[in-house]
């Protein structure tokens, strides 16, 4: 396996990991309160959907010529992953709440008991929809992220399985605890997803708009080492003249 091989699939695996908790989180939480079946019911939805999603994207995005193909992935990179950093930044740095599932839990599961009884009999309509746009939002965030790397780098199915593997990871551990994944380091790997995200978006658009990197492959380190000690330089700044960042 080559260095960019490497890098797509712990990019791949550490992005998916942190929106499969995301994910499961609410599932479970409609799982406990307004029964498994209605949540089981929109997590399928929600994924045939997504299928549906890869059926139509995938070959339209790995029919492009490589330059386009890496200029439009290189931006779409740039614009979710500076998304991400941003909103790290300003966690870490303490002018944004950190990012806390065990609240989450408690307040979706609060929401779910609020909206009524449920019927045994039948489908749970809010625990159905509630599943349903929780998979659906964090899913197309998960497809867009493996057929960027993978479409860019020529190799789809190995993003797709390091994908995989995340979220199979995520739902083993939430089924044997029955309880939201707190102890996951999610706000860290908010913060390194984006910037393993934003250093790929400048690398792959550079590559598209007809820059040479020096070194090829290798000067993908460089941009990571750049974008960490930018990133790292900015929440000291904040710190020094910030709060104590808040938990929910």
């Amino acid at each position: 396996m080559s260095g960019a091989d490497a890098g797509l699939v712990v990019a791949v695996f550490a992005a998916c990991a942190v929106e499969a908790v995301e994910a499961v989180t609410i599932v479970l939480a409609m799982g406990l309160t307004r029964g498994w079946r209605s949540a089981s019911a929109g997590t399928l939805a929600a994924l045939a959907a997504l299928a549906v999603v890869v059926a139509a994207l995938g070959p339209a995005l790995t029919a492009l010529p490589l330059t386009v193909l890496r200029l439009i992935v290189g931006a779409l990179l740039l614009t979710f992953g500076l998304q991400w950093l941003r909103k790290a930044i300003l966690r870490a740095g303490g002018l944004k709440a950190l990012h806390d599932e065990e609240a989450i839990f408690a307040r979706e599961r609060a929401a779910a008991i609020a909206a009524g009884a449920v019927d045994p009999r039948a489908i749970d309509g809010y625990g159905f929809a509630i599943a349903f746009k929780g998979v659906l939002l964090e899913g197309l965030e998960v497809v867009f992220i493996v057929l960027t790397f993978g479409a860019n780098q020529g190799h789809v199915g190995l993003a797709a399985l390091a994908a995989g593997a995340a979220v199979l990871a995520v739902v083993a551990a939430a089924l044997a605890l029955r309880a939201p994944l707190a102890r996951v380091p999610e706000n860290a790997m908010k913060l390194g997803v984006g910037v393993l995200l934003t250093s790929f978006g400048c690398f792959w658009g550079s590559e598209g708009a007809g820059v040479d990197w020096p070194g090829g492959d290798a000067a993908l380190l460089g941009v990571v080492a750049f974008v960490l000690v930018t990133t790292f330089v900015a929440i000291g700044a904040l710190r020094r003249g910030a709060p104590a960042p808040a938990v929910r």
